[in-house]
Order: C-alpha cells, then structure tokens, then sequence
C-alpha cells in the first residue's frame, strides 16, 4: 500500500512538474500556446519529451536548455535576459530619456537666453532685431478677450 502511495505521489509530482514546464514552452507550430493547451503534434511530441526528460532525473532547468538548445531561445515564453533582448526591452526608455533630455534642454536654453538679453538692456548693449522681437513678444500682454457672439447667433443674423 505505501508503495502504490509512493508511486501515486511521484507520479503526480511528475505530471506538476511537466505542466508547469508545458505551460512556459511556446507551441512552434501554433506561435501563440503554450505547449500545455495546445493539441498541434509538435505539442503532444514536446509534452512526451518534457515528461521523458523528467523521468530519467532531468532537472526542470536542463529540460529547458535542452527545448532550447533544439528549438531555439524563441520557444521560451521567458527567455534569457541577455545584451540583446536588454537593448529591445530598454530602447523604448532610451528614447523617452533622450526626448526628455532635447525637451529640458531647449526649454532651459530658451529661459536662458531671456535673462540673457534682460541683463544686456540692463548693461546697455543693443539687441539684435530678433531678440528685440523676442522680447516684444514676451513682454506685450495679450489682447483682452472680447465678448463675441455666439456662432449661432451669427448664423441666424446672416452675417
């Protein structure tokens, strides 16, 4: 009876242990299963190798190097994290960092050289016509808002 027992517990522990590794591999046929849910036949000959694998004493992490050394990295849902896959999974932040940078620095340019050409008319050196317009536009207040009728009200005078 303990043996049956045994046997049972090993062969459960057996059949975890394959579909959590089942779960991990991508079907190559199919692309976007797992091996686990997938009933392609590449799928069923994967499962019986994962399971083969893990009978003859195989631990769960040579099992995956050997998936991966026959089918490539790509079979993986996971896989290494190397100089490569580093340089995909951080472009997108690279180029935000670096489009952070361009914005910060034009803007802290652009005060700059406002206190620039403020403390130039505070020397008395004369302004070029772009910086005279520069300043013009930054110091001129805005118009003030004026009540304008409504586009309807326009529409139904016919103007």
């Amino acid at each position: 009876m303990a043996t049956e027992d045994d046997e049972f517990k090993k062969k459960q522990m057996v059949d975890a242990r394959a579909r959590n590794i089942s779960r991990n591999v991508r079907c190559t046929e199919c692309g976007s299963q797992s091996i686990e849910d997938s009933q392609a036949d590449i799928a069923i000959l994967l499962r019986k190798l994962i399971r083969d694998e893990i009978h003859s004493g195989k631990t769960d992490k040579e099992v995956y190097k050997k998936l991966e050394d026959d089918y490539g990295e790509t079979v993986l849902y996971a896989p290494k994290f190397d100089l490569q896959t580093a340089a995909f999974w951080l472009s997108p932040l690279l180029v935000a960092g670096a489009a952070a940078g361009i914005w910060a620095y034009n803007k802290h340019r652009k005060k700059t050289n406002v206190h620039i050409m403020a403390l130039n008319l505070v020397r008395g050196v004369p302004l070029t016509p772009k910086e005279k317009e520069t300043m013009l536009d930054l110091l001129t207040p805005p118009p003030p808002e004026r009540a304008s009728p409504s586009f309807w009200w326009n529409r139904l005078h016919g103007q």
